[in-house]
């Protein structure tokens, strides 16, 4: 079981199904951050919408509820990359609005009186030999291009790295402030009730079959809406005709008992900064508000045909292999005990560019393909969904991933 889940004040408990056909102006698929996100912004700026929000399962359930609490500026395609296809304009545009969003998260988690275990610490990069301490360099110089500076990323020399991380064979790193750790549990459960407390219908257990028109078909009735929007990420292989939009790619994560201050002392991280390296395969971790570390990476095999079962949640190899590097990185962990072990399907389109949008002429709207990179990304999003179903023009209609289209 996730550690969030396992730690979430109401447990994950399950609100009603759908009870036959429903007529609102806005049906949202999937109640993890992208869908509730666009609820909540929806209902806060209009609140004589009639929005439902349908989930398969519990909201939370997929990715929402299972990262690794990183409230991050962090975008999958690089700023050269977006630069390539959209401009240098669009690309500073698109991350500053990243980095200005997890401001945003903390803002209504304040407003909202949310206990999610929020520390804005930053976060931390570590580099741990040669070639990554290049790529860590080139990261900050591509920063630089763009016209962001030591207030976004800056280069660590070997002792400052270390004494915010003690890991070892540390010879550098990078820095950026543009980070939070949180409880994602915490959160997604929060603003599913904030959302209900607004007005949002949520209904929970309700599968949905079919998304046509302006109606989602449900096991249980049919919905109908002006704007019906999707927000299924890894699990959006699952609906017809969508099996090639995202592919569901699976990360992993254990989490150890809680570890004494003396432990702490030594290996640092006393604002609960998050941390990685520069290695290729990735990893992210944070000290958790309780004293754990909760570690996670990549790994995981892709299974063919976009498959998504429960059972590719647990490869044991994967599991050990994260104890193997968390305990390489800080050996004095070699003891404690992993009390949890979890993982599921993130969503990661075939250009892994994220996207959001509204087919005004069909009334589907979309958001997703956050590689991973989603706490923050699906904030963007919801706010940029409350924009385009309102007609509002705004900054964040214009940034380049408002209907970009990924191949299939």
């Amino acid at each position: 079981m996730s550690l969030w889940h396992d730690t979430a004040p109401d447990g994950f408990a399950p609100r009603p199904a759908l009870a036959g056909d429903l007529h609102v102006d806005v049906a949202i698929v999937g109640a993890g951050l992208t869908g509730l996100w666009a609820a909540y912004y929806l209902a806060s700026a209009d609140p004589g919408l009639r929005i439902a929000v349908l989930e398969r399962e519990v909201a939370g359930f997929g990715a929402s509820g299972r990262n690794g609490g990183w409230c991050s500026a962090l975008f999958p395609s690089s700023l050269r990359a977006v630069a390539r296809r959209y401009g240098a304009a669009a690309a500073t545009l698109m991350y500053a609005a990243l980095r200005d969003s997890v401001d945003e998260v903390g803002r209504v988690v304040a407003a909202e009186g949310l206990d999610v275990h929020w520390a804005k610490g930053g976060s931390v990069a570590l580099a741990r030999s040669a070639p990554q301490l290049e790529r860590a360099r080139a990261a900050v110089a591509e920063a630089g291009e763009f016209g962001f500076g030591k207030g976004d990323i800056r280069l660590l020399d070997p002792a400052e790295a270390s004494s915010m991380v003690g890991a070892t064979g540390v010879l550098g790193g990078t820095y950026t402030p543009h980070c939070a750790a949180l409880h994602p549990g915490r959160l997604v459960r929060g603003l599913a009730n904030v959302a209900e407390r607004l007005g949002v219908r949520l209904y929970e257990r309700t599968p949905v079959r079919h998304i046509a028109g302006r109606r989602a078909d449900t096991r249980y009735g049919a919905v109908f809406a002006d704007v019906v929007v999707r927000a299924t990420e890894g699990y959006t292989a699952a609906l017809p005709g969508l099996r090639r939009m995202v592919a569901p790619v699976y990360s992993l994560m254990v989490a150890t008992e809680p570890l004494p201050a003396a432990f702490w002392d030594g290996v640092g991280l006393r604002r609960r900064e998050t941390f990685t390296d520069f290695r290729h395969l990735i990893i992210y971790g944070q000290r958790t508000a309780d004293d754990r570390f909760a570690f996670g990476g990549r790994g995981a095999p892709y299974h063919l045909g976009s498959r998504v079962r429960t059972t590719y949640d647990r490869e044991p190899a994967v599991f050990a292999e994260l104890r193997r590097v968390l305990v390489d990185l800080f050996p004095a962990v070699r003891d404690a005990a992993v009390t949890h072990t979890w993982g599921g399907p993130l969503g990661v389109p075939r250009d892994w560019f994220p996207s959001v949008g509204l087919n005004r002429r069909s009334g589907l709207a979309w958001a997703g393909g956050y590689v991973g990179d989603g706490v923050t990304a699906t904030n963007l999003a919801g706010r940029t969904l409350a924009d385009l179903v309102l007609e509002r023009e705004s900054d964040l209609v214009r940034l380049p991933w408002v209907n970009h289209r990924s191949p299939r």
